[in-house]
Formats: structure tokens, sequence, C-alpha cells
């Protein structure tokens, strides 16, 4: 081999941005092999396509591999490929980076990058080589371009210099030689990287779907010459083959190989896209929910891969939050990445791929709804809460979320709301609901008693979302949400309430004017109510009705709620009101006694807890004894 050995020195910078490459820049240090297989691969792509047009480098296109090595003994770690190599030039251009750019303006860069997490270097400078100096000290590269008829070494200790030679490697490729430094014994963390059972787990987490073989040998072991060399990888990325070159077995299998899960998908979407963006995606609709669902903090997303390399495992950044519990891979052709391939960066292109999952995921549960009907409602049970939180974050597919619902009505089947415009009463506006409490509670409220008379169709909205949604959706189409909790409901035309009867009766006991000065510090209003048929009273609300539930929730948050302006509403063709105010005209009956009866029964009516308990249980008491 030759001795003319040339000696170059990076920049002043070189060692700071070393340092931040190791301190800063990744948060796994496993990934300094995930990057040198990716490099390797590239390479076999490339000699792959550049022999398409060179006939002269198809003979070197035969069996693609990659080879890793750990030789305990030396403390070696050698990662090997037999692409398109590299000559002189490439290795100043390519590994002598930091000799190029390692000015004060790079390292800049990589500071910036490294604390804003925003910012595409890898494509620029290359950097990913340079994570070798993570678990190395010193890195030595041995490489031949294909066709050349030299081969060169470049070697350094990442002190600030690096030297190239002539070397005698004679078959075209790469082989980088990682010289391994010593595990920190104090560190829990630390990993041996010389460790066969370390390096496969990190090359089936990182590398496993890699199209080509990977190869790893541990040079302490004895070489059994009658055992034959397995890739550690499967190469098996199922989402790169046509549909029907795969069968539900094999999607099925994949599924439990990616979610764990011993349960069958619900379903399953295969995309792929292409034109400004190029991306494949294999996703899945579970069976059950996962136990995080409900947790901020839980792991949500997509498993993202660049060109068959796993770069992350809960990629939030490509599906919307309330698709959250869809599971999946997405592989794409040439998305950002910032520095440490760690992190996506918020452009025009994560954002096209979000938008366009999005899209095929709605689309496939229109397909369920419409075409497996009884599935769909397993879903709904499942996912309807979740789902139902685009309709709030997602303007622009806000119409399509809410044709997906399946809602709890008055009339005792789930509808949609498409179901419920078509059966609306001539001349009716609106969307009649009720928020505030479980079904079962709202399906008996007595603010939804004269609507049923009248034949009137209100939908029972009983999840925690339902109020926060149907406020910020304000309308289906043309048709506007109307609570009926509110004071006054503007019904269609030829179905308004009835006076009640016995209004005029009532109001000449004045005791309706008795309960008003009672409960004056308690309630906004005392009124005579049109709606009521079955019950003595209940609450209604002025301005924007906010259900006592939600009051709750918004407190829970420490979150400031408006002051409640609560109407207490009575039924005068009511026995009880009748009877009540008849005896309180007589001077039998005591009105504050009775007006906070009345209060407890509206409470409990609304599924709410009597404010004062043990008072209300008294009087009750006391008055059944009378």
């Amino acid at each position: 081999m030759s001795q003319n050995i040339e000696k170059h020195e990076f920049q002043s910078e070189a060692k700071q941005v070393l340092e931040l490459m190791i301190n800063s820049v990744y948060s796994n240090p496993d990934i300094f092999l995930r990057e040198l297989i990716s490099n390797a691969s590239d390479a076999l792509d490339k000699l792959r396509i550049e022999s398409l047009s060179n006939t002269d480098l198809s003979d070197l296109v035969k069996d693609g591999e990659i080879r890793i090595e750990a030789d305990k003994d030396s403390k070696t770690l050698t990662v090997s490929d037999n692409g398109i190599g590299m000559e002189r030039e490439d290795l100043v251009s390519y590994l002598g980076t930091i000799a190029r750019s390692g000015t004060k303006e790079f390292v800049k860069a990589m500071q910036e990058a490294a604390s804003s997490k925003n910012g595409d270097l890898i494509g620029q400078f290359g950097v990913g080589f340079y994570s070798s100096f993570i678990a190395a000290d010193k890195v030595t590269v041995e490489t031949k371009k294909a066709g050349s008829d030299k081969s060169w070494i470049w070697e350094s200790e990442g002190d600030g210099t690096y030297t190239i030679s002539e070397g005698s490697r004679e078959s075209n490729g790469t082989t980088i030689t990682l010289h391994i430094k010593e595990m920190d014994k104090d560190n829990e963390a630390s990993k041996d990287y010389l460790s066969e059972w370390t390096l496969r787990g990190i090359i089936k987490q990182y590398s496993d779907f890699v199209t080509y073989p990977i190869y790893l040998e541990d040079k302490s072991k004895e070489k059994k010459e009658d055992v034959k060399d397995e890739p550690v990888n499967s190469m098996k990325a199922l989402w790169t083959r046509p549909e029907n070159e795969v069968s539900e077995d094999e999607y099925k299998e994949f599924y439990r190989h990616l979610t764990h899960d011993w349960e069958d998908p619900m379903d399953r979407i295969s995309y792929k896209a292409e034109g400004s963006s190029e991306f494949r995606a294999l996703l899945y609709i579970p069976s059950r929910p996962p136990v995080d669902l409900f947790f901020q903090e839980g792991k949500h997303g997509v498993q993202l891969y660049i060109r068959r390399v796993f770069i992350m495992s809960d990629c939030r950044e490509l599906i919307p939050e309330y698709l959250r519990f869809i599971k999946g891979v997405v592989d794409s052709e040439d998305l950002s990445l910032n520095i440490s391939r760690e992190i996506l960066q918020q452009d025009r292109q994560t954002a096209m791929i979000k938008s366009s999952i999005t899209r095929k995921v709605l689309d496939a549960l229109k397909k369920m709804k419409a075409d497996r009907p009884d599935e769909y409602k397993k879903f709904w049970q499942i996912f309807g809460m979740v789902l139902k939180e685009g309709i709030i974050s997602d303007t622009k597919n806000r119409e399509q979320i809410m044709k997906l619902c399946l809602l709890d009505s008055s009339k005792g089947e789930k509808t949609t709301l498409e179901e419920y415009v078509s059966r609306m009463a001539d001349g009716q506006k609106n969307i009649y609901y009720i928020t505030g409490g479980p079904v079962k509670n709202l399906e008996i409220s007595p603010k939804i008693e004269g609507l049923k008379k009248k034949n009137i169709e209100v939908l029972l909205l009983g999840d925690a979302v339902d109020e926060i949604w149907v406020n910020h959706a304000r309308k289906f189409n043309e048709y506007d949400f109307v609570s009926v909790s509110q004071e006054d409901i503007a019904l269609p035309e030829g179905s308004e309430f009835e006076n009640a009867e016995g209004k005029e009766e009532l109001e000449k006991t004045g005791f309706i004017s008795k309960l008003k000065e009672s409960l004056a510090n308690i309630v906004e209003d005392v009124k005579i109510s049109t709606r009521l048929v079955d019950s003595p009273a209940c609450f209604v609300q002025k301005g924007e009705p906010i259900s006592p539930q939600m009051r709750n929730f918004f407190r829970s948050m420490g979150q400031d709620v408006p002051e409640e302006k609560k109407v207490l509403e009575v039924n005068p063709s009511h026995p009880l009101i009748k009877k009540i105010a008849s005896e309180t005209e007589k001077g039998n009956a005591d009105v504050a006694e009775w007006a906070n009866v009345l209060m407890g029964l509206a409470a409990i009516c609304e599924g709410e807890p009597v404010e004062d308990g043990k008072k209300f249980t008294r009087l009750i008491t006391k008055l059944l004894d009378k």
C-alpha cells in the first residue's frame, strides 16, 4: 500500500461541530448504525441506477449486500457494502464536509438546528456519517469507486484532522471501520456496540425493511462452515409490494408485528401517492382501543420510514390527533427531515402527506359505513368519540366527519345527520339537540317532553366532546343546531308549544310571584313552562346553554366559566304544582320549603346532585309526613 498519506486539517470549529453531533443533535446514540446502513443502502441503489446508463457497470450489479462485523479483540465494528464506492474527490467532498463547510456559519446553523429542531442540513452537508463519532473515537473508511482502478483510505480521530491515502481494496464498495469507545460503566444507558445481540436489536428496529440483505458476524465466535449466512433484516416491506401479491394473512401478521395486538384489525388501508410528494402508506384500524387512546402523552401516530429506513415510531406530524387510533407505516421517498433525522420539519411537504392520509382514512370510513354498516357501528362505538374531535379541529374536513357521525336520537335508533334532516317536519329549519349527561338521562329529560309530543326529533349528545363540537360547527348544511336547554326555542311553524293547560289558574294564585321572591338570589327567573308534559319542573338557561357537566369539566381544567343564568320552569298542569299552588294560596304551605323541593327535583332531572342533600331529604320527609 502506498505510504503517500495526505494530511488535511478541519477548520477551527470542527471539534465544536462534532461535539454538537454527539451531544445535541441525536437523542438516541443507536442511530449511528442506522445512518451507516442507510448510506450503504444508498450506495447500492446508486450503483444499480448508474448501471442502467453505463453498461460497463452492469457486471458489478449482482448481489448487493451489507455486512456488519464486530471484533471484540480489536474493538472494531465494520460496516461494508459492494455499492458505488467513492473517488478521492468524493471523500474530500462528502467526508471532508467539515473541512469545506466548517465555518462559523455552519456551526451556527447546526446550533440553531439542534435547539429549534428545525433545519434540513442532512441533504446539504451529509452530516449523518459524523454520527459515527458517537460510538467511535476513530473512524477509517476504505473505498473504491465502481469502474475505477484506485482505492482510497480516509481516516480521522475527530480531533481536527483527517488523512487520505491510497488503499489496496480490489472490489467496488465501501468499508467503514469504527474503533469503538470504552463503555461507560457508570452510565446505565451505555450499550456494548460490539455485542451481537445489541447490534441485532438495532438492525431489526431501524433497518428491518432495507431492500438489501444485512449480514451480521461476531468475529469472536468461530464460524461453522456448514452454517449458511442468514440476513438479520426481513426485507419484507409489504407496503412496497402490489396488493395482489400480498395475502391477507401476511397483512394481518404484519399488523401483529407492528402493534403487538393479538386481534385482527378492523380494516386495512393501502395507499400509494405519486406526484409532487411520493410516499406509500399501509394503515390499519384496530378492533379495540389502545389503552392510551385518551392519554395526552400516549404513543399516538404512525411509524415513519424514509426509503424503507426506520426514522421514528410515533410520528404525530403525519396524522391528525382525531385519527390517533390509526396504526401503520408511512414510507416517503423525499420527506424533509431536520439535522437529526428524528423530528419532521413543518413544511409544505409534511402538510401534503398529512392531508392526503387524512382524506384516504375518511374515505375508507365512508366506504365502511356504506358497505359494512354493522362493522361501522362497532367502529363508531369504539372510536366515535375520538373522531368527533375532528369537527372541532379540522375545518377543511368538518362536513365529511359530520356525515360519518352516528348520533343517539329521541326516536330510539342511532341516526346520521343526513337521516335526521330527511325526517324533519315541513318548515323545520333547525336541528334540535340536548347535551349534558349520559344518553339514558337525556332521553327522559323533561326538556324534550314537549318536542317528543310534537313528534320533533331531538339528538341526544351524551359525550363530553359533543357540547364543544356542536357549538363549533353551528350548522349542518343550511340547518342550524339549536339546544333545547335554552329558554326560548324557535319551533317549526305550526308546531309551536300551546299555551299550557292551567296557566291562567296558576297565575291567579300568585304562586309564581312567590317562587320568584323566594328564589331571587338563586335563579335568574321563574316562569310557567309550555314545554313540560309529565314533569313538575326543570331548569333552562338564558343565553348560550352550557350544561352543568360541561361547567364542572371547565372548572376541573382551571378555566373560568361564565355565570350560570338558570331559569326554573314549572308545569302548570302537573298535579303536584296545582296542589302546592292551592295550599300556598290558602296559607297551608310554606313557599320557601316548596321552592327548595322544586329546585331539588329539577336538579335530579338534570342528573345533577342536589345542592344540599341533607336539607332536601329533611324537607321531603317533613312534607311526606304531612
